[in-house]
Protein backbone atom coordinates (compact mmCIF):
# COMPACT_ATOMS: atom_id res chain seq x y z
CA UNK A 1 0.00 0.00 0.00
CA UNK A 2 1.38 3.38 -0.85
CA UNK A 3 -0.01 5.74 1.92
CA UNK A 4 -1.75 5.85 5.09
CA UNK A 5 -4.81 7.08 3.40
CA UNK A 6 -5.24 3.85 1.26
CA UNK A 7 -4.44 1.52 3.73
CA UNK A 8 -7.58 3.16 5.78
CA UNK A 9 -9.90 2.87 2.82
CA UNK A 10 -8.82 -0.72 2.35
CA UNK A 11 -9.88 -0.75 6.35
CA UNK A 12 -13.15 0.84 5.83
CA UNK A 13 -13.88 -1.24 2.70
CA UNK A 14 -13.88 -4.65 4.41
CA UNK A 15 -10.01 -5.69 4.55
CA UNK A 16 -10.85 -4.81 8.42
CA UNK A 17 -14.80 -5.08 8.95
CA UNK A 18 -14.54 -6.30 12.31
CA UNK A 19 -12.53 -2.86 13.04
CA UNK A 20 -13.56 0.24 13.90
CA UNK A 21 -11.20 3.12 14.84
CA UNK A 22 -13.13 6.14 16.54
CA UNK A 23 -9.48 8.53 17.01
CA UNK A 24 -8.44 8.28 13.14
CA UNK A 25 -9.03 11.05 11.35
CA UNK A 26 -10.52 10.85 7.79
CA UNK A 27 -9.96 13.51 5.81
CA UNK A 28 -12.22 16.56 7.91
CA UNK A 29 -13.44 14.02 10.02
CA UNK A 30 -12.78 16.77 13.08
CA UNK A 31 -15.83 18.09 13.72
CA UNK A 32 -15.94 22.01 15.20
CA UNK A 33 -18.06 22.64 18.26
CA UNK A 34 -21.68 23.18 17.24
CA UNK A 35 -20.93 27.20 17.51
CA UNK A 36 -17.82 27.38 15.51
CA UNK A 37 -19.41 25.59 12.54
CA UNK A 38 -22.41 27.90 12.45
CA UNK A 39 -20.12 30.93 12.83
CA UNK A 40 -17.17 30.01 10.26
CA UNK A 41 -18.10 26.62 7.86
CA UNK A 42 -21.47 27.77 7.69
CA UNK A 43 -21.11 31.14 6.23
CA UNK A 44 -17.69 29.96 3.69
CA UNK A 45 -20.63 27.51 1.92
CA UNK A 46 -23.11 30.06 1.21
CA UNK A 47 -20.43 32.20 -0.12
CA UNK A 48 -19.76 29.85 -2.70
CA UNK A 49 -23.51 28.90 -3.57
CA UNK A 50 -24.61 30.95 -6.32
CA UNK A 51 -27.94 30.69 -8.68
CA UNK A 52 -26.88 31.09 -12.30
CA UNK A 53 -28.04 33.88 -14.26
CA UNK A 54 -29.46 33.82 -17.62
CA UNK A 55 -29.72 35.85 -20.87
CA UNK A 56 -32.49 38.10 -21.19
CA UNK A 57 -34.16 36.31 -24.18
CA UNK A 58 -37.25 34.26 -23.96
CA UNK A 59 -38.39 31.18 -26.50
CA UNK A 60 -41.61 30.31 -26.12
CA UNK A 61 -42.28 26.58 -26.44
CA UNK A 62 -45.70 27.24 -28.43
CA UNK A 63 -43.63 29.32 -31.58
CA UNK A 64 -41.53 25.39 -31.82
CA UNK A 65 -45.14 23.59 -31.96
CA UNK A 66 -45.76 23.14 -28.64
CA UNK A 67 -49.78 23.04 -28.12
CA UNK A 68 -51.92 23.67 -25.38
CA UNK A 69 -54.26 21.06 -25.07
CA UNK A 70 -53.10 18.97 -22.83
CA UNK A 71 -52.91 15.81 -25.20
CA UNK A 72 -51.06 16.94 -28.07
CA UNK A 73 -47.55 15.46 -27.60
CA UNK A 74 -45.00 18.55 -27.71
CA UNK A 75 -41.81 16.48 -27.21
CA UNK A 76 -40.34 17.66 -30.11
CA UNK A 77 -41.40 21.37 -29.71
CA UNK A 78 -39.61 21.67 -26.42
CA UNK A 79 -36.35 20.24 -27.96
CA UNK A 80 -36.70 22.54 -30.44
CA UNK A 81 -37.17 25.37 -28.23
CA UNK A 82 -34.26 24.44 -26.22
CA UNK A 83 -32.11 23.86 -28.71
CA UNK A 84 -32.17 27.49 -30.09
CA UNK A 85 -31.76 28.65 -27.05
CA UNK A 86 -28.68 26.82 -26.16
CA UNK A 87 -27.26 27.65 -29.61
CA UNK A 88 -27.92 31.36 -29.40
CA UNK A 89 -25.77 31.53 -25.65
CA UNK A 90 -29.13 31.01 -23.42
CA UNK A 91 -31.69 32.32 -22.58
CA UNK A 92 -35.40 31.02 -21.09
CA UNK A 93 -37.48 28.77 -23.03
CA UNK A 94 -40.81 29.70 -21.61
CA UNK A 95 -43.63 27.24 -21.22
CA UNK A 96 -47.19 29.55 -21.30
CA UNK A 97 -50.47 29.30 -19.14
CA UNK A 98 -52.12 25.99 -20.44
CA UNK A 99 -51.63 22.89 -20.32
CA UNK A 100 -48.60 21.00 -22.46
CA UNK A 101 -48.23 17.17 -22.70
CA UNK A 102 -44.29 15.87 -23.45
CA UNK A 103 -42.08 13.21 -22.74
CA UNK A 104 -38.54 13.56 -21.92
CA UNK A 105 -37.41 16.74 -21.47
CA UNK A 106 -33.88 17.38 -21.41
CA UNK A 107 -31.72 20.76 -20.50
CA UNK A 108 -28.45 21.98 -21.92
CA UNK A 109 -26.09 24.85 -20.65
CA UNK A 110 -27.04 28.19 -20.27
CA UNK A 111 -31.02 27.21 -20.59
CA UNK A 112 -33.82 28.19 -18.04
CA UNK A 113 -36.75 26.28 -18.07
CA UNK A 114 -39.73 28.69 -16.86
CA UNK A 115 -42.87 27.07 -16.17
CA UNK A 116 -45.19 30.22 -16.05
CA UNK A 117 -47.64 30.84 -13.86
CA UNK A 118 -51.00 28.76 -15.03
CA UNK A 119 -48.83 26.69 -17.24
CA UNK A 120 -48.58 22.87 -16.10
CA UNK A 121 -46.58 20.41 -18.19
CA UNK A 122 -47.81 17.25 -17.70
CA UNK A 123 -45.58 14.41 -18.98
CA UNK A 124 -46.50 11.01 -20.51
CA UNK A 125 -47.12 7.78 -18.94
CA UNK A 126 -45.94 6.28 -22.30
CA UNK A 127 -42.29 4.73 -21.32
CA UNK A 128 -41.09 4.86 -24.95
CA UNK A 129 -41.27 8.78 -24.49
CA UNK A 130 -38.57 8.10 -22.19
CA UNK A 131 -36.51 6.44 -24.78
CA UNK A 132 -33.82 6.18 -26.10
CA UNK A 133 -32.06 4.73 -22.71
CA UNK A 134 -29.52 7.29 -21.14
CA UNK A 135 -26.79 6.87 -18.25
CA UNK A 136 -28.31 7.26 -15.04
CA UNK A 137 -28.23 6.46 -11.15
CA UNK A 138 -31.00 4.61 -10.26
CA UNK A 139 -31.29 3.88 -6.34
CA UNK A 140 -27.57 4.62 -6.24
CA UNK A 141 -26.37 2.70 -9.04
CA UNK A 142 -25.40 3.25 -12.40
CA UNK A 143 -26.69 2.11 -15.63
CA UNK A 144 -28.57 2.74 -18.78
CA UNK A 145 -31.97 3.25 -18.07
CA UNK A 146 -35.16 5.36 -19.33
CA UNK A 147 -34.91 9.21 -19.11
CA UNK A 148 -35.95 10.89 -15.98
CA UNK A 149 -38.85 13.20 -16.80
CA UNK A 150 -36.25 16.42 -17.11
CA UNK A 151 -32.52 15.37 -17.09
CA UNK A 152 -29.10 17.43 -17.84
CA UNK A 153 -26.02 15.48 -18.11
CA UNK A 154 -23.04 17.45 -17.73
CA UNK A 155 -24.01 20.92 -18.32
CA UNK A 156 -23.47 24.35 -17.01
CA UNK A 157 -25.93 26.79 -15.72
CA UNK A 158 -29.21 24.85 -16.20
CA UNK A 159 -32.62 26.07 -14.10
CA UNK A 160 -35.92 25.34 -14.39
CA UNK A 161 -37.89 28.07 -12.53
CA UNK A 162 -41.32 29.70 -12.52
CA UNK A 163 -44.52 28.96 -10.48
CA UNK A 164 -46.23 26.25 -12.76
CA UNK A 165 -46.50 22.78 -12.06
CA UNK A 166 -45.11 19.65 -13.14
CA UNK A 167 -47.15 16.86 -13.60
CA UNK A 168 -45.70 13.47 -13.94
CA UNK A 169 -49.16 11.89 -14.00
CA UNK A 170 -47.95 9.22 -12.24
CA UNK A 171 -50.57 6.61 -10.63
CA UNK A 172 -51.58 2.89 -9.68
CA UNK A 173 -52.48 2.53 -12.78
CA UNK A 174 -49.43 3.43 -14.58
CA UNK A 175 -45.48 3.98 -13.06
CA UNK A 176 -46.68 3.30 -9.45
CA UNK A 177 -48.00 -0.13 -9.81
CA UNK A 178 -43.94 -1.31 -11.25
CA UNK A 179 -42.96 -0.99 -7.35
CA UNK A 180 -44.80 -4.25 -7.28
CA UNK A 181 -46.86 -3.70 -3.75
CA UNK A 182 -50.16 -4.09 -4.16
CA UNK A 183 -50.92 -0.53 -1.78
CA UNK A 184 -49.33 0.95 -5.30
CA UNK A 185 -51.81 -1.04 -7.60
CA UNK A 186 -49.89 -4.15 -8.53
CA UNK A 187 -51.77 -7.69 -8.53
CA UNK A 188 -50.73 -10.99 -9.44
CA UNK A 189 -49.42 -11.77 -12.60
CA UNK A 190 -48.59 -8.03 -13.00
CA UNK A 191 -45.20 -6.93 -13.85
CA UNK A 192 -42.57 -5.33 -11.67
CA UNK A 193 -39.28 -3.89 -10.68
CA UNK A 194 -38.29 -6.44 -8.25
CA UNK A 195 -36.71 -9.18 -10.97
CA UNK A 196 -34.71 -6.11 -12.67
CA UNK A 197 -33.76 -4.54 -9.68
CA UNK A 198 -31.80 -7.80 -7.97
CA UNK A 199 -30.07 -7.84 -11.33
CA UNK A 200 -28.82 -4.80 -11.53
CA UNK A 201 -27.74 -5.52 -7.88
CA UNK A 202 -25.79 -8.67 -9.00
CA UNK A 203 -24.28 -7.06 -12.08
CA UNK A 204 -23.19 -3.84 -9.67
CA UNK A 205 -21.69 -6.48 -7.05
CA UNK A 206 -19.65 -7.66 -10.19
CA UNK A 207 -18.68 -5.17 -11.72
CA UNK A 208 -20.10 -5.24 -14.83
CA UNK A 209 -19.43 -1.92 -17.26
CA UNK A 210 -22.28 0.58 -17.11
CA UNK A 211 -22.60 0.27 -20.78
CA UNK A 212 -23.99 -3.57 -20.55
CA UNK A 213 -26.19 -2.68 -17.50
CA UNK A 214 -29.06 -1.90 -20.15
CA UNK A 215 -32.63 -1.72 -18.34
CA UNK A 216 -35.43 -1.06 -20.27
CA UNK A 217 -39.06 -0.45 -20.23
CA UNK A 218 -39.08 -4.00 -19.86
CA UNK A 219 -36.99 -3.63 -16.64
CA UNK A 220 -39.78 -1.45 -15.04
CA UNK A 221 -37.20 0.60 -13.41
CA UNK A 222 -38.98 3.83 -12.69
CA UNK A 223 -37.49 7.24 -13.62
CA UNK A 224 -36.44 9.85 -11.63
CA UNK A 225 -38.55 13.23 -12.56
CA UNK A 226 -35.51 15.79 -12.28
CA UNK A 227 -32.11 14.93 -12.74
CA UNK A 228 -29.20 16.54 -13.69
CA UNK A 229 -26.08 14.61 -13.92
CA UNK A 230 -21.97 16.03 -13.30
CA UNK A 231 -23.82 19.33 -14.03
CA UNK A 232 -22.82 22.86 -12.25
CA UNK A 233 -24.19 25.97 -11.17
CA UNK A 234 -28.11 24.18 -11.01
CA UNK A 235 -31.27 26.22 -10.17
CA UNK A 236 -34.26 24.69 -9.34
CA UNK A 237 -36.80 27.30 -8.18
CA UNK A 238 -40.84 28.20 -7.64
CA UNK A 239 -41.84 25.84 -9.38
CA UNK A 240 -44.98 23.10 -7.81
CA UNK A 241 -44.28 19.23 -8.61
CA UNK A 242 -47.19 16.53 -8.00
CA UNK A 243 -46.98 12.78 -8.82
CA UNK A 244 -43.99 11.79 -9.94
CA UNK A 245 -43.31 8.21 -10.96
CA UNK A 246 -40.12 7.73 -8.16
CA UNK A 247 -37.60 10.31 -6.74
CA UNK A 248 -38.47 14.18 -7.10
CA UNK A 249 -35.43 16.37 -7.49
CA UNK A 250 -32.03 14.32 -7.58
CA UNK A 251 -29.01 15.94 -8.76
CA UNK A 252 -26.14 13.76 -9.44
CA UNK A 253 -21.99 14.78 -8.98
CA UNK A 254 -23.34 17.91 -9.48
CA UNK A 255 -21.93 21.36 -7.48
CA UNK A 256 -23.35 24.81 -7.04
CA UNK A 257 -26.99 23.42 -6.76
CA UNK A 258 -30.20 25.77 -5.14
CA UNK A 259 -33.56 24.34 -5.00
CA UNK A 260 -35.85 26.72 -3.51
CA UNK A 261 -39.26 27.46 -3.24
CA UNK A 262 -40.18 24.53 -3.95
CA UNK A 263 -43.82 22.56 -3.49
CA UNK A 264 -43.41 18.87 -3.49
CA UNK A 265 -46.32 17.05 -3.05
CA UNK A 266 -46.73 13.56 -4.22
CA UNK A 267 -47.34 10.11 -2.33
CA UNK A 268 -46.78 7.47 -4.93
CA UNK A 269 -43.48 4.75 -3.90
CA UNK A 270 -40.00 5.94 -3.24
CA UNK A 271 -41.50 9.60 -4.10
CA UNK A 272 -38.94 10.99 -1.84
CA UNK A 273 -39.02 15.20 -1.82
CA UNK A 274 -35.10 16.11 -2.87
CA UNK A 275 -32.45 13.55 -3.28
CA UNK A 276 -28.93 15.00 -3.56
CA UNK A 277 -26.70 12.49 -4.15
CA UNK A 278 -22.85 13.04 -4.35
CA UNK A 279 -23.15 16.51 -4.50
CA UNK A 280 -21.13 19.41 -3.40
CA UNK A 281 -22.16 22.74 -2.01
CA UNK A 282 -26.57 22.34 -2.04
CA UNK A 283 -28.65 24.97 -0.78
CA UNK A 284 -32.32 23.61 -0.17
CA UNK A 285 -34.67 26.72 1.16
CA UNK A 286 -37.84 27.95 1.80
CA UNK A 287 -39.46 24.36 0.15
CA UNK A 288 -42.45 22.64 1.30
CA UNK A 289 -42.45 18.56 1.11
CA UNK A 290 -45.21 16.54 1.35
CA UNK A 291 -44.10 13.08 0.05
CA UNK A 292 -44.51 9.14 0.13
CA UNK A 293 -40.93 9.00 1.37
CA UNK A 294 -37.95 11.10 2.52
CA UNK A 295 -38.73 14.66 2.30
CA UNK A 296 -35.13 14.90 1.79
CA UNK A 297 -32.87 12.07 1.69
CA UNK A 298 -28.75 13.17 1.20
CA UNK A 299 -27.31 10.15 -0.89
CA UNK A 300 -23.89 9.23 -2.46
CA UNK A 301 -24.57 5.71 -4.10
CA UNK A 302 -25.02 2.37 -3.15
CA UNK A 303 -22.83 -0.43 -1.98
CA UNK A 304 -20.27 -1.49 -4.73
CA UNK A 305 -20.99 1.66 -7.54
CA UNK A 306 -20.70 4.25 -3.99
CA UNK A 307 -17.74 3.07 -3.32
CA UNK A 308 -16.04 2.80 -7.04
CA UNK A 309 -16.97 6.34 -7.71
CA UNK A 310 -16.23 7.68 -3.93
CA UNK A 311 -17.99 10.64 -3.98
CA UNK A 312 -19.60 12.20 -0.96
CA UNK A 313 -22.25 14.40 -0.49
CA UNK A 314 -21.12 17.16 1.15
CA UNK A 315 -21.57 21.08 2.55
CA UNK A 316 -25.19 20.72 2.82
CA UNK A 317 -27.31 23.61 3.77
CA UNK A 318 -31.03 23.29 4.17
CA UNK A 319 -33.32 25.91 5.75
CA UNK A 320 -36.69 27.12 6.44
CA UNK A 321 -38.19 24.95 4.79
CA UNK A 322 -42.09 23.00 6.02
CA UNK A 323 -41.82 19.22 5.97
CA UNK A 324 -45.69 17.55 6.22
CA UNK A 325 -45.67 13.54 5.08
CA UNK A 326 -43.12 11.45 4.48
CA UNK A 327 -40.83 8.69 6.14
CA UNK A 328 -37.99 11.02 7.31
CA UNK A 329 -38.05 15.11 7.52
CA UNK A 330 -34.15 15.35 6.94
CA UNK A 331 -32.70 12.02 5.97
CA UNK A 332 -29.15 10.84 5.51
CA UNK A 333 -29.31 7.58 3.55
CA UNK A 334 -29.43 4.90 2.93
CA UNK A 335 -27.57 4.73 -0.16
CA UNK A 336 -24.73 6.84 1.50
CA UNK A 337 -21.92 4.13 0.67
CA UNK A 338 -20.08 6.97 -0.64
CA UNK A 339 -20.02 9.06 2.51
CA UNK A 340 -21.19 12.16 3.48
CA UNK A 341 -20.24 15.06 5.58
CA UNK A 342 -20.88 19.06 6.95
CA UNK A 343 -24.48 19.22 6.43
CA UNK A 344 -26.69 22.24 7.94
CA UNK A 345 -30.34 22.83 8.72
CA UNK A 346 -32.17 25.44 10.38
CA UNK A 347 -35.28 26.89 10.88
CA UNK A 348 -37.30 24.40 9.58
CA UNK A 349 -41.09 22.85 11.12
CA UNK A 350 -42.10 19.34 10.55
CA UNK A 351 -45.15 18.30 11.38
CA UNK A 352 -47.34 15.07 10.74
CA UNK A 353 -48.83 12.16 12.43
CA UNK A 354 -47.70 10.66 9.35
CA UNK A 355 -44.33 11.61 9.51
CA UNK A 356 -42.27 8.70 10.52
CA UNK A 357 -39.01 10.17 11.82
CA UNK A 358 -37.99 14.09 11.97
CA UNK A 359 -33.88 13.86 11.92
CA UNK A 360 -33.15 10.30 10.22
CA UNK A 361 -29.79 8.37 9.49
CA UNK A 362 -30.17 5.19 8.04
CA UNK A 363 -27.16 2.56 6.86
CA UNK A 364 -26.16 -1.02 7.82
CA UNK A 365 -22.76 -3.64 6.97
CA UNK A 366 -23.82 -3.95 3.25
CA UNK A 367 -23.19 0.30 2.37
CA UNK A 368 -20.30 1.29 5.08
CA UNK A 369 -19.85 5.09 4.64
CA UNK A 370 -18.44 7.40 6.60
CA UNK A 371 -20.96 10.09 7.92
CA UNK A 372 -19.83 13.10 9.89
CA UNK A 373 -20.31 16.71 11.11
CA UNK A 374 -24.58 17.08 11.49
CA UNK A 375 -25.52 20.59 12.53
CA UNK A 376 -29.30 21.12 13.49
CA UNK A 377 -30.64 24.47 15.04
CA UNK A 378 -33.90 26.06 15.56
CA UNK A 379 -36.13 23.23 14.50
CA UNK A 380 -39.74 22.86 15.49
CA UNK A 381 -41.89 19.33 15.28
CA UNK A 382 -45.29 19.79 16.08
CA UNK A 383 -45.42 15.76 16.15
CA UNK A 384 -43.90 12.80 14.47
CA UNK A 385 -44.98 8.92 14.51
CA UNK A 386 -41.81 7.28 15.76
CA UNK A 387 -38.24 9.12 16.97
CA UNK A 388 -37.60 12.94 16.55
CA UNK A 389 -33.65 11.85 16.02
CA UNK A 390 -33.17 8.41 14.19
CA UNK A 391 -29.75 7.17 13.45
CA UNK A 392 -29.82 3.53 12.48
CA UNK A 393 -27.68 0.79 10.95
CA UNK A 394 -29.67 -1.95 11.18
CA UNK A 395 -32.06 -0.60 8.25
CA UNK A 396 -32.36 -3.09 5.61
CA UNK A 397 -29.53 -5.64 5.23
CA UNK A 398 -28.46 -4.49 8.78
CA UNK A 399 -25.26 -5.93 9.45
CA UNK A 400 -25.02 -8.63 6.73
CA UNK A 401 -22.01 -6.71 5.04
CA UNK A 402 -18.17 -6.41 5.08
CA UNK A 403 -18.43 -2.83 5.60
CA UNK A 404 -18.05 -0.59 8.41
CA UNK A 405 -21.03 2.15 9.37
CA UNK A 406 -18.99 5.08 10.32
CA UNK A 407 -21.65 7.76 11.97
CA UNK A 408 -20.08 10.58 14.48
CA UNK A 409 -20.89 14.40 15.11
CA UNK A 410 -24.21 15.05 15.32
CA UNK A 411 -25.62 18.35 17.10
CA UNK A 412 -29.35 19.23 17.60
CA UNK A 413 -29.24 22.84 19.47
CA UNK A 414 -33.20 24.34 20.16
CA UNK A 415 -35.49 21.77 19.04
CA UNK A 416 -39.01 22.07 20.36
CA UNK A 417 -41.63 18.73 19.91
CA UNK A 418 -45.31 18.22 20.82
CA UNK A 419 -45.04 14.69 20.10
CA UNK A 420 -43.48 11.32 19.80
CA UNK A 421 -43.11 7.48 20.89
CA UNK A 422 -39.70 8.29 20.78
CA UNK A 423 -36.92 10.96 21.88
CA UNK A 424 -34.11 9.34 20.24
CA UNK A 425 -34.08 5.94 18.40
CA UNK A 426 -30.15 5.59 17.90
CA UNK A 427 -28.51 2.12 17.13
CA UNK A 428 -25.17 1.25 16.17
CA UNK A 429 -23.15 -1.98 16.58
CA UNK A 430 -20.90 -3.07 18.94
CA UNK A 431 -18.00 -2.52 16.19
CA UNK A 432 -19.16 0.83 14.90
CA UNK A 433 -20.53 2.91 18.15
CA UNK A 434 -22.43 6.11 16.85
CA UNK A 435 -19.93 8.85 18.15
CA UNK A 436 -20.62 11.83 19.07
CA UNK A 437 -24.30 13.17 19.74
CA UNK A 438 -24.96 16.29 21.55
CA UNK A 439 -28.14 17.97 22.32
CA UNK A 440 -28.87 21.24 23.82
CA UNK A 441 -31.32 23.94 24.71
CA UNK A 442 -34.07 21.75 23.71
CA UNK A 443 -37.95 20.58 24.57
CA UNK A 444 -39.17 17.41 23.98
CA UNK A 445 -43.42 16.79 24.98
CA UNK A 446 -46.14 13.65 24.97
CA UNK A 447 -43.03 11.65 24.72
CA UNK A 448 -44.67 7.98 24.88
CA UNK A 449 -42.09 5.49 25.17
CA UNK A 450 -38.70 7.45 26.27
CA UNK A 451 -35.28 6.84 24.00
CA UNK A 452 -34.24 3.70 22.31
CA UNK A 453 -30.14 3.63 22.75
CA UNK A 454 -27.87 0.74 21.67
CA UNK A 455 -23.98 1.13 21.39
CA UNK A 456 -24.36 4.96 21.37
CA UNK A 457 -20.74 6.59 22.61
CA UNK A 458 -20.11 10.43 23.70
CA UNK A 459 -23.70 11.44 24.40
CA UNK A 460 -24.12 14.66 25.64
CA UNK A 461 -26.99 16.75 26.84
CA UNK A 462 -27.36 20.13 28.09
CA UNK A 463 -30.26 22.01 29.02
CA UNK A 464 -33.15 19.27 27.53
CA UNK A 465 -36.28 18.70 28.97
CA UNK A 466 -38.43 15.77 28.51
CA UNK A 467 -42.10 15.91 29.45
CA UNK A 468 -40.99 19.04 31.06
CA UNK A 469 -38.07 17.24 33.02
CA UNK A 470 -34.73 18.27 32.99
CA UNK A 471 -32.74 15.30 31.76
CA UNK A 472 -28.56 14.96 31.93
CA UNK A 473 -28.08 11.54 30.28
CA UNK A 474 -30.25 9.27 27.76
CA UNK A 475 -29.90 6.66 29.86
CA UNK A 476 -32.39 8.09 32.35
CA UNK A 477 -34.99 7.49 29.55
CA UNK A 478 -33.90 4.71 28.12
CA UNK A 479 -35.92 1.59 27.07
CA UNK A 480 -35.66 -1.52 25.90
CA UNK A 481 -36.59 -2.79 22.13
CA UNK A 482 -35.91 -5.49 19.53
CA UNK A 483 -33.28 -4.12 16.77
CA UNK A 484 -35.75 -2.17 14.67
CA UNK A 485 -35.78 -3.46 11.02
CA UNK A 486 -37.53 -1.30 8.61
CA UNK A 487 -37.84 -0.75 4.76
Amino acid sequence: MKNRREFLQLLLAGAGAGLFLPNVSFGQATAKTSADAWASEYPKILTRIKAPTFKKKDYLVTKYGAVADGKTLSTEAFRKAIDACGKAGGGRVVVPAGEFLTGAIHLKSNVNLHVSKGATVKFSIDPKAYQPLIFTRWEGMEMMGLSPLIYAFEQTNVAITGEGTLDGQAANENWWFWKGNKQDGWREGMPNQKPARAKLYEMMAKGVPVKERVFGEDSYLRPQFIQPYRCKNVLIEGVRIIRSPMWEINPVLCENVTVRKVQVSTHGPNNDGCNPESCKDVLIEDCFFDTGDDCIAIKSGRNEDGRRINVPSENIIIRNCTMKEGHGGITAGSEISGGVRNVFAENCRLDSPNLDHALRVKNNASRGGVLENFYFRNITVGQVAHALITIDFNYEEGKKGNFTPVMRNFFVENLKSGKSKYVVDVQGFENAPIYNLQIKDSTFENVASGAVIANLKDAELENVRINGKIVENLSEVAVKVAPRKNS
